[in-house]
């Protein structure tokens, strides 16, 4: 009989595509998934796993370049995010379909954050598309999502790894997947030649791209930055205040309740709409499970 398990997937932005990685490799080494919980992109993998469309999620955004990422977000000159973050959900109800979770074979929870009760939106039930959207609606970047006449926001806020949010069951154990860990990250080094080839492309898109949206985001910062250190733009800064928050709310969540094994993915890895590196992040996955894996089979401790 196969070893069943609650499974958590943590939020992390494009890192969260390492997700798929985990599971194939959780699924390799024999294990049955029972139930799942995640916020952000922990619940888009979560979620469509659950729905029996991974595979086919995983097909669409392996082939993405960076110009397919940038045609894919809808920027808007909203004061509650530069990002509405419909386009890519539009795109994924047309490829994937609508699915109501409650008619899922396994549990799934998906984790949202009410902004002004500042308690967890919990979708255990529902448009699973509609839960994804709320779960992933990032502050300042992507605009809210309004529910039952309130402001719902990513479930990164309250609650970046739900571990009390997954419907374990007696016997199964706890596994986690955290892509946010402050860990190192070894950068891949060696490029194709059809790699370069992309790069200038995508280079000459995206000077265009930035040309056109300077005057929206206007820079205070004087041209000549040689004698001070380079100071971090808007989503860099954005990127590591959200990072550092989740890391501390993580690590108090590890306190209250300790998976039985850890997947740790380093923050470093890419950033947040990074989804064009999403074959090296489902092998980082892969290679992360097995080495945390081992790390249990011989009793070791990977949530210190």
């Amino acid at each position: 009989m196969k070893q069943k398990v609650a499974l958590v997937l943590g939020s992390g932005g494009a890192r969260g595509v390492a997700h798929i990685g985990v599971i194939e490799a959780l699924e390799d080494n024999g294990f049955e998934i029972s139930s799942i919980s995640g916020s952000s992109m922990g619940a888009v993998i979560g979620g469509l796993y659950a729905a029996g469309k991974m595979q086919e999620y995983k097909e669409w955004v392996t082939h993405f370049d960076k110009i397919d990422v940038f045609k894919l977000l809808d920027f808007t000159l909203s004061l509650q995010g530069v990002v509405r973050g419909e386009k890519v959900f539009k795109e994924m109800r047309k490829l994937l379909g609508e699915f109501n979770i409650e008619d899922f074979s396994i549990p799934f929870t998906a984790v949202a954050s009410n902004i002004r009760t500042q308690r967890e939106v919990l979708f255990s039930e529902g448009n699973l598309m509609d839960a994804l959207r709320a779960s992933c609606a990032i502050p300042t970047v992507m605009t809210p999502v309004y529910h039952e006449n309130e402001e719902i926001v990513d479930g990164g806020v309250l609650n970046p790894i739900p571990l009390n949010r997954v419907k374990r069951k007696e016997g199964d154990i706890l596994i986690a997947v955290d892509v946010n860990a402050a860990i190192p990250f070894e950068k891949r080094v060696a490029v194709t030649a059809e790699e370069v080839q992309q790069d200038e492309k995508n280079k000459q898109f995206l000077d265009d791209f930035t040309n056109r949206i300077k005057k929206f985001f206007p820079s205070n910062s004087p041209k000549e930055t040689n004698a001070i250190p380079k100071k971090l733009g808007y989503f860099d800064l954005m990127n590591r205040s959200i990072d550092l928050m989740q890391e501390k709310m993580t690590n108090l969540q590890m306190e209250l309740i300790k998976p039985d094994m850890l997947v740790q993915i380093s923050r470093n890895s890419c950033g947040t709409f990074e989804f064009y590196k999403s074959n090296e992040l489902v092998e980082l996955g892969k290679e992360a499970f097995e080495k945390s894996y081992n790390q249990y089979k011989n009793g070791l401790e990977t949530t210190e």
